[in-house]
C-alpha cells in the first residue's frame, strides 16, 4: 500500500512548531477573537474604512484557520483508515486512501507556501510601477510586454487590477505605467518582480533584424489605502497638473486633470491621470505617495537591524533579477532563485505561478 504522500505530510506537520507565519493556529485564534471584539465595537464604524479593513482580515482568518482544521482532521480520518487496511487488505480501499493521501499533501503545500507571506505588508493589495530602461523603443515594447505578463497573472490570482497612469511610447509600447492590484496578499506575491528585467530577442524594430538586448523596471510597494500613519507637511510637496496624454504623447482630455505630487525631501514622484476629476487623481497620489514612504520607512528599519545583526547585504531592490531570451534560444531565469524554465510564452502569458512560489520559498530561506 502507497501512503508515502500522508506520511510526508504528518511528517511535516510535526514541523509547524518551528515554522514562522500561519502554521501557529493558537495565535491566529487569538487574533480572531481580538478581531470580534474590535469589529463589534461600535466606535469602530465611525472610521468605515478601518472598519471594512478588520472585518476583512477578520474573515481572512477564519477562513485560513478554518482550512487548516479542515486538513487535520481530514488527515485524522484518512490514517484511521490506513489503520484499518493494516488490519484487513482490501484493494478498493488502498487505492481510495492512496488517492486522498496525494490530495491531502497537494492541499497541504498549498497552505504551507501561503504560510511564508509573513512580510508586514504581504497581506496589502499592490502598487505596480513599470519603467522602460535602456534600449529605446525595444525597451518601451518591453515595459508594455511586462504591464501585459502583470496585469494576466493578477487576473489568474482573482486579482483586480485598476492602472492608475500610462505614458505611451514614441513609436510603441510604453514610456511607464502604474497600476493598483486589489486582494488579499497581492503584494506578498507580486514582491518578487520588484527589480530589473531583461530581454534578448531579434528587434522587431530593426530593419536588419539585429539581435537587441532591452531592459525595464518593475517597482511593486504595498498599498496601505488610508491606514498609512506617514504625516507629509505641506511645504515638502509640490503638486503639478497637466492634461492627460494618451500613446505618443497626444492629449486626451481638455482640462488639466491629471496630477504629479513630488516629495521633495526624497525626490519620489508620482502622477496619476485615470480619473477625470483632478480631486480624485490627486488623492490616489497621495495615497501612493505615503505607500512609498510607508515601505521606505519599514525597508530603513530592516537594513538598521542587519546591520546590528550583522548581516549586511547589498541592497537588491533595483539590480537585474530576471533574464528572457527569445534568441538564439528560449529561456527564462530568475537570477536570485536559480530557477529556469524554456517556456518563455507561458511565462509572458501571465503563467509566474512557479517563479512566484519559487521565490517566496527562497525568502523565506533567506530571512533564516
Amino acid at each position: 500500500m502507497c501512503t508515502r504522500p500522508l506520511h510526508n505530510y504528518t511528517s511535516s506537520r510535526k514541523k509547524f512548531p518551528k515554522q514562522r507565519g500561519c502554521f501557529d493556529l493558537a495565535k491566529k485564534r487569538v487574533r480572531i477573537s481580538e478581531l470580534e471584539s474590535a469589529v463589534q465595537d461600535p466606535g469602530l464604524w465611525q472610521n468605515r474604512e478601518r472598519g471594512r479593513e478588520l472585518s476583512t482580515q477578520l474573515a481572512a482568518l477564519e477562513g485560513e484557520v478554518g482550512q487548516w482544521e479542515g486538513l487535520a482532521a481530514d488527515v485524522a480520518a484518512t490514517l484511521e483508515l490506513t489503520r484499518e487496511l493494516e488490519r484487513e487488505r482490501d484493494s478498493e480501499l488502498e487505492a481510495e486512501v492512496a488517492k486522498k493521501a496525494k490530495e491531502l499533501l497537494a492541499q497541504f503545500k498549498k497552505l504551507e507556501l501561503g504560510a511564508f507571506l509573513t512580510g508586514i505588508f504581504d497581506e496589502r493589495g499592490a502598487i505596480v510601477s513599470i519603467s522602460a530602461g535602456a534600449g529605446g523603443t525595444d525597451a518601451q515594447d518591453w515595459a508594455e510586454m511586462l504591464l501585459r505578463m502583470l496585469i494576466r497573472f493578477c487576473e489568474r490570482r482573482g486579482f483586480k487590477v485598476a492602472i492608475v497612469d500610462q505614458q505611451g511610447g514614441q513609436e510603441a509600447g510604453i514610456k511607464s505605467a502604474t497600476f493598483e492590484v486589489a486582494g488579499r496578499y497581492a503584494y506578498g506575491w507580486l514582491k518578487g518582480e520588484a527589480g530589473v528585467h531583461r530581454l534578448v530577442r531579434i528587434s522587431p524594430f530593426d530593419a536588419e533584424a539585429m539581435r537587441h538586448t532591452s531592459f525595464a523596471l518593475i517597482d511593486i510597494i504595498p498599498d496601505l489605502g488610508d491606514l498609512s500613519d506617514i504625516e507629509i507637511k505641506d511645504e515638502d510637496i509640490r503638486v503639478d497638473v497637466f492634461r492627460a496624454s494618451g500613446h505618443g504623447g497626444q492629449s486626451v482630455n481638455t482640462t488639466d486633470s491629471a496630477v504629479r505630487v513630488v516629495h521633495i525631501p526624497t525626490g519620489i514622484t508620482v502622477s496619476v491621470q485615470n480619473e477625470r476629476s483632478q480631486q480624485q487623481n490627486k488623492a490616489t497620489a497621495f495615497k501612493i505617495l505615503k505607500s512609498r514612504l510607508s515601505l521606505r520607512q519599514s525597508q530603513e528599519r530592516e537594513r538598521e537591524e542587519r546591520k546590528i545583526r550583522g548581516s549586511v547585504k547589498s541592497a537588491e531592490w533595483g539590480s537585474q533579477i530576471r533574464s528572457y531570451v527569445l534568441h538564439p534560444y528560449k529561456l527564462v531565469k530568475d537570477h536570485r532563485t536559480g530557477l529556469e524554465t524554456s517556456g518563455v510564452d507561458a511565462v509572458l502569458s501571465g503563467e509566474l505561478d512557479e517563479f512566484a512560489e519559487s521565490y517566496v520559498r527562497w525568502l523565506a530561506t533567506e530571512k533564516r
